[in-house]
């Protein structure tokens, strides 16, 4: 049986580390914590689980420092986790069971990744992440910000999920300061850091900004949509957003029909362009695309829970076209989807009302 390395780099944790080693806790041969700075109790609490335990001098680069975990590992295989990642315990068993049968022949294995989870903790967000690496190979992160390790040989995709539960960054500044001292030093973006700084606008609510960075990034890579599908997909989504909040919805659907062009509409668009004729009011126009919403046939982890939002925009729709028989129905089969849902509850005792 193959070995295997945790990988951690960590800083002022503290309030979350434990929990993240107490879910992987058997599973690995060794756990290499690198600390870039801790002034509280992280590494005192990691010296519970590990002894290999290193400093290192944070310099604004975070491909550098998981590199430098890296090196310290000696197992066949390497993981790596961030400290406010868990398994849970269904992944834990299945991580184990993994474990057990690797032969080598698996260079890279990618694991999905529960990013987001609504208020009942079911994933509202999930992505397939490269998370487990043969050693030999000497794999390397690349960028300072949003670092990644791009996957070669032979790659397996695994049913395991690593459950982010989030954390409030100390500093929600700090990715964007690194993006704009490499802005300043001149460093030259690829596609995917370009993407990823109009994105840090974005959550930072800098839509002004994150507007003109995605126009720039779309109108730059339309022409090569399909290389560059999984970041022109969620620009587009993104800046149909930004329009929304600043009331802009003629450059929002616009916007949205930019992927209709470009490949078979997932649910999010669908149920994003009714919505927009939902606000419109003009409510027949937006029956028809929730519909399509519902319909899509797209294989997504979390197709069930995303139907959700057409169903409850149905119900809606048929309410202000006075049809409460169809209103009931739709908001039933939203009430389905979430059956605590505080818009789903208030609409049935207000459709109930015309009955």
């Amino acid at each position: 049986m193959k070995t295997i390395s945790l990988c951690m780099i960590v800083k002022d944790e503290e309030n979350v580390i434990e929990r993240c080693l107490k879910s992987v806790k058997g599973i690995f041969d060794e756990i290499i914590i690198v600390d870039t700075g801790s002034s509280d109790n992280t590494k005192k609490i990691v010296s519970k689980y590990t002894d290999k335990i290193y400093d290192y001098k944070w310099n604004n680069d975070f491909s550098e420092a998981r590199n430098y975990s890296f090196s310290k590992a000696t197992c066949d295989y390497i993981m790596w986790l961030d400290a406010d990642d868990v398994l849970l315990e269904e992944d834990a068993k299945k991580l184990k069971q993994l474990i057990a049968t690797m032969d080598g022949t698996v260079d890279v294995y990618m694991l999905k990744y529960n990013y987001w989870q609504d208020e009942n903790g079911k994933p509202s967000l999930v992505q397939e992440r490269e998370r487990i690496f043969k050693k030999e190979n000497n794999y390397k992160w690349i960028s300072p910000i949003h670092e990644i390790i791009i996957p070669s040989g032979n790659i397996k995709k695994v049913d395991i999920y690593i459950t982010h539960k989030k954390h409030k960054i100390q500093d929600p500044q700090r990715n964007l300061k690194i993006f704009k001292r490499m802005i300043d030093e001149g460093k030259k973006f690829d596609e995917r850091l370009e993407y990823c700084y109009a994105k840090e606008l974005y959550f930072l609510n800098n839509i002004d900004e994150a507007i003109k960075e995605y126009e720039k990034f779309i109108s730059k890579y339309i022409n090569e949509y399909e290389r560059l599908k999984e970041y022109m997909y969620s620009a587009i989504i993104e800046l149909s957003d930004c329009y929304k909040r600043k009331n802009l919805s003629d450059k929002e659907l616009e916007t949205l029909m930019l992927i209709l062009k470009k490949q078979i509409p997932k649910q999010e668009c669908l149920t994003r362009i009714g919505d927009v004729f939902l606000r419109s009011k003009k409510y027949e126009l937006a029956v028809y695309w929730f519909k399509l919403a519902i319909d899509c046939k797209e294989e997504e982890v979390n197709k069930d829970y995303e139907k959700f939002l057409p169903y409850i925009s149905l119900g809606v729709c048929y309410y202000w076209l006075n049809d409460i028989e169809k209103a009931n129905e739709y908001n039933e089969k939203a009430g389905q989807e979430k059956s605590d849902d505080l818009t789903y509850i208030a609409n049935k005792k207000i459709y109930n009302l015309h009955n």
